[in-house]
């Protein structure tokens, strides 16, 4: 895949936050990703996180067919630094004037410290964000279509409609998590979660609990990365004992190595970009195209038909879904579909 196209960093006038967003292609159209707001041990980590988010970006747009290209952007708080309401705000106020400077090249979106309520906050000065609440006239929330994209590609990859008998594990108990967890108990799966922050322990009432560094070595049908990345790395792909990992979890792997020992080790693994689009699909198909409501879960639900197609390549070809499915990005992006 291609360098690059822009990364620029700005120290905040009001907060002396540093915000950045970094575009990493924008051949198939406007350049979209979410808005991350967490400490960094170091700047260096930040840029590190916002390239390769932005990356990934550009592959989940390709793949899922969408005519938008690949960018993110990162909120750099200092390690153990806590945001009053008002600092929160002048935070995010700068953040909007750098996504302004754009003019539209970058549009932004919720993610992991984020939600609809900071969207409406970067409105105030730049029209290019999305999920705002329902209330004021977005789509909210995209944790529900993204769940629904993770339980489309969950039925491709298993093979199944049905998880009734099956013991699934949840690492990551937030809002796509909990989506998660509830549909699949609902189905009739055994659901275990954890999350590293324990107090999500009362919330998951119901479910199963295990410490998170358990998570990853237990026995189950499923496992489903729903928290931060990195999680997959030859040591801890050595103490998988499932034969399937799908879920949300961005960069999920500590490198593309990791995919060729998930598959010597008989682990199916759907690519977390190809999981993880029913966010996007359903918020761009209905704020940027115009869709309805049903018309856009249709295009979520699509995800199946997707990782079904990624699977089937990949036992045709003896490669790996991680390496099929960089081929479809790659596919798009050089010969994109008309704007």
């Amino acid at each position: 895949m291609t360098a690059h196209e822009q990364l620029i960093a700005r120290r905040g006038r009001r907060s002396g936050v540093t915000t950045m967003v970094a575009i990493h292609s924008s051949v198939l159209g406007p350049a979209v990703g979410g808005c991350r707001l967490k400490a960094y041990p170091s700047l260096t980590d930040a840029v590190d996180d916002v390239l390769r988010l932005s990356a990934a970006m550009t592959a989940k747009c390709a793949v899922a067919g969408l005519d938008f290209g690949g960018a993110k952007s990162v909120i750099a708080l200092e390690p153990g630094r806590v945001l009053s309401p008002a600092e929160r705000r002048d935070v995010l106020l700068d953040h909007a004037e750098l996504i302004a400077s754009f003019d539209g090249a970058y549009l932004a979106g919720p993610d992991v410290g984020t939600g609809p309520a900071d969207m409406l906050v970067l409105r105030e000065v730049s029209p290019h964000a999305f999920c705002t609440p329902e209330s004021a006239g977005g789509t909210g929330s995209s944790s529900g279509p993204t769940a629904l994209g993770v339980l489309a590609a969950l039925r491709a990859a298993s093979g199944t409609r049905s998880m009734a008998g099956r013991r699934v594990v949840i690492s990551g108990y937030g809002a796509v998590g909990a989506h998660l967890a509830a549909s699949l108990q609902a189905s009739g799966a055994s659901v275990v979660v954890s999350d590293v922050d324990p107090a999500k322990r009362a919330e998951a009432r119901g479910f199963e609990w295990v410490p998170p560094e358990k998570a990853l070595t237990l026995t189950a049908d499923v496992v489903i990365p729903a928290a931060v990345g990195g999680v997959l790395s030859p040591e801890s792909v050595a103490r998988l004992d499932t034969p399937l990992v799908v879920g949300p979890a961005n960069n999920q792997l500590t490198d593309d190595a990791v995919a060729d020992a998930l598959a010597a080790r008989g682990v199916l693994w759907v690519p977390d970009y190809v999981a993880s689009a029913g966010g996007i699909l359903y918020t761009l198909s209905r704020e940027a195209e115009g869709l309805d409501h049903d018309a856009a879960l249709a295009r979520v639900e699509s995800i199946e038909g997707t990782v079904e197609g990624i699977l089937t390549a990949a036992q045709a070809h003896s490669t790996t879904p991680l390496r099929e499915a960089a081929a479809l990005a790659e596919r798009r992006l050089t010969a994109p579909s008309p704007r």
